[in-house]
């Protein structure tokens, strides 16, 4: 066993895919550190960090998620924090991040700063490409060959669609990368890269979730987790509303998971961490780990007609407002030639009376002119 002696309380770790022995961590009071298990006392049971940032130029909350990311050296990495930035680093060089993006709704007119709770980074869907979950429970997509656009930022659903909470996982599909899911308040929510609403919703667990995962080697089952205890694992493949299995991790609420293996081997070993610190260790049976005959192309499909089915309700939401701007404009054009046409009405009604007025004052004289005659004569 090695023991990490951090400058802070670690919030996330993460192994470098390059190099088993080095580890990137960010901390609570917003630092980012790594270690070498290779270095003196490394394998005595303590390693201090290699480096770390510089307070001053680290993120002002603690450090949400971190990932190593692509680069020719193989030493870069990037951060998320509750601050809303999304940092991008190299571990010889702390002193100053590479780059700082501010997660923010709308960067030219200053938009709302949204605070970064989860981080997702694939390399195979793009070394520029960055998913983040935030606090206010919508999912941001950072594209750095984009920055003249919103400084490559565009936003996913922030009405309906959104969480309620939270957002404490977020994971591209392992073999269907524009896919990815999110996890947060009660549900599970899996979302496509063409559309800006989720295309599946899971139903309510009957407890807060905390965390979720994709099992790595079967590409329809994902496992989430909550503050009840339980580990709830989905299989698309032979359910979709609902859950296949359930088990009780513990009392204590669960708050991390970890599946071990790839999309070609692996997928058993799953490690759970709970509030109170432990760690249990699962190996689940060969259904839910080894892949099924033509699940990829079954799994595919059912996402694919999700996709389309929101695309249909997307074109039909914006006929439907069309058609009522439609209504609005005629309206307001039939109210504007009706107090147009007001003026014209009041003249011709003033031009009646004055008629009716004069014609009846010519009746009265005439009447009063013949009545003069008539007493004439008699006289």
């Amino acid at each position: 066993m090695i023991e990490l002696l951090p400058p802070s309380p670690l919030c996330c770790l993460r192994f470098n895919p390059k190099s088993t022995d080095s580890l990137v961590g960010g901390c609570y009071n917003g630092l980012v550190t790594c270690f070498d298990l290779r270095k003196p006392n490394g394998l005595t049971g303590q390693c201090s960090p290699l480096n770390s940032s510089l307070i001053e130029t680290s993120h002002y909350d603690p450090v949400s998620d971190i990932f190593w990311i692509s680069s020719k050296t193989g030493h870069q990495c990037a951060s998320v924090s509750t601050d809303g930035k999304l940092m991008l680093w190299d571990t010889r060089k702390l002193d100053k991040p590479l780059d700082s993006i501010i997660l923010s709704s709308d960067a030219k007119s200053g938009g709302v700063t949204l605070g970064g709770s989860s981080l997702e980074y694939n390399t195979e869907a793009g070394p520029t490409k960055y998913l983040i979950g935030t606090q206010q429970g919508s999912v941001v997509a950072v594209n750095l060959r984009n920055r003249k656009i919103n400084n490559g930022i565009s936003m996913f659903d922030d009405g309906p669609g959104k969480h309620h909470g939270p957002i404490y996982s977020i994971q591209r599909n392992p073999i269907h990368n524009k896919y990815f899911m999110t996890i947060g308040d009660w549900t599970a929510k899996i979302w496509s890269e063409d559309l800006k609403n989720p295309i599946i919703t899971t139903k309510y667990h009957d407890s807060y979730l905390t965390g979720g995962c994709w099992s790595p080697s079967r590409v329809g089952v994902f496992y989430v987790i909550g503050t009840d205890g339980f580990l709830n694992i989905w299989d698309f493949l032979h359910r979709q509303n609902d859950v296949v299995y359930s088990h009780k991790i513990g009392n204590a609420p669960l708050s991390s998971i970890g599946i071990q293996g790839n999309s070609q081997s692996g997928g058993k070993l799953v490690a759970v961490g709970d509030s109170n610190g432990a760690v249990s260790l699962l190996e689940v049976c060969d259904s839910l780990a080894v892949p099924q005959n033509g699940e990829k192309a079954a799994i595919n499909a059912i996402f694919e007609r999700e996709t389309k089915k929101e695309k249909n309700l997307e074109i039909r939401e914006r006929e439907i407002k069309k058609a009522k701007v439609q209504e609005l404009e005629k309206a307001k054009e039939t109210e504007s030639s009706t107090d147009e046409n007001e003026p014209d009405e009041k003249m011709d009604e003033i031009l009646r009376n004055i008629d009716e007025a004069f014609n009846r004052m010519m009746k009265e004289s005439a009447y009063d002119e013949e009545k003069k005659d008539m007493d004439s004569h008699i006289e």
